[in-house]
């Protein structure tokens, strides 16, 4: 998925349809605020309020006077017509055309404007307003990718499928939503029951509700019926007090805090990073029956979890990260949640449970002198900046850790103001304020830090992780997902963990278990009581044939792949989804609804490299490799600079016996993507294979130098070593290898044959 941060969006000719109340059971947040007026009044002020708008004279905030902006060899014009506000700017055929203003998203710090088009897709400008005050160096114009030169051949031009509006932003933008893409006639009739984040964005549709209010039921209290006929109750809170435990000053939850979490799964439909699986989502659920939540990855977190400053993550899976959610704490305990205001001032929501005696003084922060004086969230919570000037605090809440940085290289509270020290220096100081045990909550950089290196102890590291009942579930759901090998017993148990995401991780980490042994394990998930999981399970299983599965399971299965088919239905509209699909109708050897969907993907986005890869190779299986070579060409005359369509056609050639040709496009992979072994491996195969095992050794050699413990390299280099007739060289891989598997049998035997 495309980062939030690049969320836009464009518009049909006739307005987004209003669906009718009576129809939806949506009444709107006027109906609420007849008899909730003073919630209404805060949400009336609040960010969600205003998430998106009509462009009228009160909604846009930005310079529509004739202003200028200059970018990639392009000036765009924003001007007034007949009321309407227009901008000229470089529409999908690289033209200078005008586009109608349609819609605002968001009002702090910037607004971005939204451009209809006749299809129904709305698309967001990559041109946003800076709403700050002039002397924050706000009140002008700036582009999302100010590093880049974004044009209309680039994917992420405004007028692409990464910038829509219907797919990537309506859902947490707009109540309600209906997507309703036709995949017939690749247009979209997207409706929503408001156009902003109303009441029921968060409470579910209220017609039940209001309908219990104005009866003699409601007029009688709700004694009768304390759910008041709401679609969810958020009572977490209720009759809930913190007080410090004696001795310690740590904050106590009057009473532990339940297992799903409402307020949190709540708020994490839109404030995680996630993939949408089915419209009908219900509040106070596991977000995990309708969204597939992103995992920790190194292209969103650091290796202690914390989100990256290039990719935004959202606050959920920091959140879920935390010792504060560990302990019960939620969203409302520091934010309200109609204004979404901290609920007090500064370092007053923190001190609510933490006496400010103590974390207040100087023996704690260390910065007497500091001014304007330290907060609570400088060290805690450090701030990344997204969008270029929206800058959000982590909600990780974690203990500043330089010394973590000094072992992995994650960032760091401290260094995040003493940028001219080393990570070292800051250790050195923290250890002599606090002693040098500074376990903090988060406790797993170095597994994750060891599996993005591939490193030797990855798989032992991560193991432990996954089957740590104290550690986080989305970091052990994460751990499980990074297993470079499965390990059955761990995620055995997994499997029946009571979090979602957990089992969710333990299906990722069987992606790599043979078919034949994969129901076994597996199967009891088509009937896992969230849909994202029987999902999942289904879309794992689907390469176990239907002779295979035991007779009394074929319905479940049927039900669930009909579950991820509708999933990837929702979702006809991206290219993505259409890939999904194609794998997994080629899996249920259904070539020809496979190479339909690869095909549909790539007329959708002729840049998505992985629907071209696929299909080639469906067409590799099906004995058509010049129609194979012929797709990945095409893609590289869009794509030249990406590895895997390099890397495909390197092995289409190599079937055909082009040698040559072959090796050059190999080559070229292992250039573009050294950070992917597999291709240097391949590469380093071909040329072993066409008699230049000199050349084989240098290219493995040059890649060990940056991934020492990678196994395959080593086998390799092992192998060229021995027939080179090189027994020195063989023995020194092979020793180091058998240092990453030292109860590899074999391996102890040829080292042994080498010595003598």
């Amino acid at each position: 998925m495309v980062a939030a941060a690049f969320y836009w969006i464009g518009r049909p000719e006739r307005p987004l349809v209003s669906r009718p109340a009576s129809e939806l059971s949506f009444v709107g947040s006027q109906t609420c605020g007849e008899c909730h007026a003073t919630q209404a009044k805060l949400w009336q002020a609040s960010q969600h309020r205003h998430a998106m708008e009509h462009a009228t004279n009160q909604s846009v905030k930005a310079d529509f006077n004739d202003a200028v902006f200059d970018y990639a060899g392009t000036r765009s014009r924003f001007f007034r017509k007949d009321g309407r506000f227009f901008v000229e700017a470089d529409g999908p055929d690289g033209k200078l055309s005008a586009f109608e203003v349609k819609y605002t998203f968001g009002v702090d710090p910037l607004q971005q404007y939204l451009i209809a088009f006749p299809d129904g897709r709305i698309q967001a400008l990559s041109i946003a307003w800076d709403t700050r005050p002039k002397d924050q160096g706000g009140q002008r114009w700036f582009h999302l990718y100010p590093d880049a030169a974004v044009t209309s051949s680039d994917p992420l031009h405004w007028t692409k499928p990464s910038q829509n509006w219907n797919f990537m932003c309506a859902e947490c933008h707009s109540t309600a939503v209906r997507k309703n893409y036709d995949p017939a006639t690749d247009h979209f009739t997207t409706t929503f029951s408001e156009i902003s984040v109303g009441c029921e964005a968060c409470h579910g549709a209220g017609s039940r509700h209001v309908a219990w209010a104005r009866s003699d039921r409601g007029a009688a209290g709700s004694a009768k019926d304390p759910a008041k006929h709401l679609v969810v109750k958020f009572d977490e809170r209720s009759g809930i007090t913190w007080s410090a435990e004696a001795g310690t000053l740590t904050p106590v939850r009057s009473a532990p805090a339940v297992a799903l979490r409402k307020e949190v799964e709540t708020c994490g439909r839109c404030h995680a990073r996630r993939g949408q699986l089915s419209e009908e989502w219900t509040p106070g659920r596991p977000l995990s029956e309708t969204h597939r939540v992103s995992l920790l990855e190194p292209q969103l977190f650091s290796a202690d979890g914390q989100m990256r400053d290039d990719e935004e993550t959202y606050n959920y899976a920091p959140f879920k990260q935390s010792k504060m959610f560990a302990k019960g704490v939620t969203c409302s305990d520091c934010h309200d949640p109609h204004s979404a205001a901290l609920k007090t001032p500064g370092d007053g929501v923190c001190s609510q449970c933490h006496p400010p005696a103590r974390y207040e003084s100087t023996a704690h922060r260390h910065h007497a002198d500091v001014s304007p004086p330290l907060s609570c969230a400088s060290c805690h919570m450090p701030e990344r900046r997204y969008m270029v000037i929206d800058r959000r605090h982590d909600h990780g809440f974690r203990v500043p850790r330089p010394d973590v940085s000094v072992q992995t290289g994650v960032p760091n509270a401290c260094n995040d103001c003493h940028r001219d020290r080393p990570a070292s220096w800051a250790a050195d100081e923290v250890a002599s304020w606090f002693g040098q045990e500074r376990r903090g909550f988060q406790t797993y950089a170095q597994a994750f830090g060891a599996a993005w290196i591939e490193a030797a102890d990855a798989q032992a590291l991560l193991a432990a992780i996954a089957g740590a009942g104290e550690v986080p579930g989305i970091v052990r759901a994460s751990a499980l997902a990074e297993l470079p090998a499965p390990d059955v017993e761990v995620i055995r148990r997994a499997l029946s963990d009571p979090d979602p995401l957990v089992r969710l991780g333990a299906l990722d980490g069987l992606e790599r278990m043979p078919a034949d042994q994969l129901w076994s394990l597996a199967s009891a998930q088509l009937v896992d009581p969230v849909r994202g999981v029987r999902i999942r399970a289904a879309d794992l299983l689907a390469s176990v044939p239907r002779a295979q599965q035991p007779s009394a399971d074929r319905d479940r299965f049927a039900r669930a792949a009909a579950e991820f088919i509708a999933a990837q239905r929702l979702n006809a509209d991206r290219a993505e989804a259409r890939t999904a699909l194609g794998n997994f109708y080629a899996r249920q050897a259904d070539a020809a609804a496979a190479e339909t969907e690869y095909r549909a993907a790539l007329k959708l986005d002729p840049f998505f490299a992985a629907a071209a890869v696929n299909l080639s190779d469906l067409y590799r299986q099906l004995g058509r490799d010049a129609d194979g070579e012929r797709i990945l060409r095409e893609q590289l005359s869009r794509s030249a600079q990406d590895a895997s369509l390099h890397h495909a056609l390197g092995l289409a050639l190599a079937r055909q016996k082009r040698t040559e040709a072959a090796l050059d496009e190999l080559r070229q992979a292992a250039v573009l993507d050294p950070g992917q072994t597999r291709y240097a491996y391949v590469y380093a195969v071909g040329l072993h294979s066409a008699g230049r095992r000199d050349d084989a050794l240098f290219v493995l050699n040059e890649s060990l130098r940056t991934h020492p413990d990678d196994v395959e390299l080593l086998s390799a280099a092992i192998s060229f070593s021995r027939q080179k007739g090189d027994t020195r060289a063989a023995l020194e891989y092979a020793e180091r290898l058998a240092r990453l598997r030292p109860y590899d049998s074999s391996l102890a035997e040829l080292i042994r044959e080498l010595n003598r």
